[in-house]
């Protein structure tokens, strides 16, 4: 059986822009009439979610049937987390405050087998669509793709020495979290928060590594695509669900 190609990693490669939508629920009903939508990727969020990794999987298989690609943000930089959703077949991972070059070289030892990671080996695993792709664990790395996210002062300030690191495919800024590292905690769409932001898509973008972004806010969500963003998520569901119920309980008020 063939290796699943990664066409979110291939798409970063060729310089095309990826709109995604957040996802926070762990329903895979609801992420597979979200893949429906047309997303070039869909986010499940495992780190301010009660998602699990068994979620995960389900929410995987849900979505696996239509063209957008899953993306999975593991609760945290973890070896063992991270090893135990790539053997669920995540083949994008969102890995989550970054602060420097050490702890992405950490994040690709850990999406990568040995000699060249610390990934452990298992042969029956639905990444590997249960040992039947030929070569699975020589082959791995060319369809994982590692996104990493900064979104404290001291990871924008490390941008540069970040995308530096082999492996890294791409650079996501964190607005809440890093309003909340600048002295704005709730406040993304501060104006020294815009700048900030903007700022470091374009550090990113000067790198030549992909950089993206989830904000709300869709001034500064135009600005960064203006910017070069190139993987944007545009909006989050549980936001979606309660402007749409809000509204239309506000039309019948």
């Amino acid at each position: 059986m063939d290796m699943p190609r990664n066409a979110f990693k291939a798409a970063l490669k060729e310089g095309r822009r990826q709109i995604g939508l957040w996802v926070a629920s762990n329903s895979p009903d609801n992420a597979e009439m979200l893949a429906t939508c047309g997303y070039d990727w869909l986010l499940f969020d495992l780190e301010h979610t009660t998602s699990s990794t068994a979620d995960a999987a389900a929410l995987m298989r849900a979505v696996a049937p239509y063209p957008g690609s899953a993306i999975v943000r593991p609760a945290w930089n973890d070896t063992v987390d991270i090893k135990r959703l790539l053997d669920a077949g995540a083949q994008t991972l969102l890995v989550p405050y970054v602060q420097n070059a050490e702890e992405a070289r950490a994040a690709v030892r850990a999406v990568r087998y040995p000699p060249e990671g610390v990934r452990g080996v298992a042969g029956f695993t639905r990444a590997s669509r249960f040992g039947t792709v030929p070569d699975y664990a020589a082959r791995a790395s060319e369809e994982i793709c590692l996104l990493v996210q900064v979104e404290t002062a001291t990871a924008v300030e490390n941008i540069e020495e970040i995308a530096a690191v082999d492996g890294v495919d791409g650079i996501f800024v964190g607005p809440a979290d890093l309003a909340a590292s600048l002295g704005h905690p709730g406040a993304p769409s501060h104006p020294d928060m815009r700048k900030a932001t903007l700022d470091a898509i374009a550090r990113i973008v000067a790198t030549g590594t992909p950089a993206g972004i989830l904000t709300l806010d869709e001034g500064v969500l135009e600005a960064a695509a203006e910017a070069g963003a190139l993987f944007v998520a545009v909006d989050v569901d549980a936001a979606i669900l309660r402007r749409g119920a809000a509204a239309r309980r506000e039309a019948w008020r």
